[in-house]
């Protein structure tokens, strides 16, 4: 299945959970994400969510969803294979909706000796990474 060596799905689910999982408004009142409704581009505490279509990926390289984002789909990405962003690039915000996990990288060559966390892909904003990102990886469920 999947070799994590450092950090694994659970735990950076439960850091991202304590940090960056977002809601989107309803009819008044903020509803957590479900598996039949993930969180949608809507409002959250001190800004906007990124637009990030169903099945893709986004990356932008500035925090807070701002910049101009880079969107990878599965049929244009090798899986289970690093994807290293263009030269001189890096982000610092991102939204997975591939609906597949995804590790993103410190390092352009997916190397483990920097650091990475990998996100749960039904639904996930995070406003900031913890660290640049130059490298993700989307994983076979």
């Amino acid at each position: 299945m999947y070799a994590y060596t450092k950090k694994t799905i659970p735990a950076a689910v439960g850091a991202l959970a304590a940090c960056c999982l977002l809601t989107i408004p309803s009819t008044g009142a903020a509803a957590a994400p479900s598996a039949a409704a993930p969180a949608a581009a809507g409002a959250r505490a001190g800004g906007v969510l990124g637009a990030c279509g169903p099945g893709q990926l986004c990356l932008w390289p500035k925090a807070d969803f701002k910049g101009r984002a880079q969107t990878y789909e599965l049929s244009a990405v090798d899986i289970d294979s690093c994807t290293a962003l263009p030269g001189g690039t890096s982000a610092q915000s991102l939204a997975n909706r591939t609906g597949r996990p995804v590790t993103f990288y410190q390092s352009a060559e997916c190397a483990e000796t920097g650091e990475f966390e990998t996100y749960p892909g039904k639904g996930v904003w995070a406003p900031q990474t913890p660290y640049q990102v130059r490298a993700f990886k989307i994983w076979e469920r």
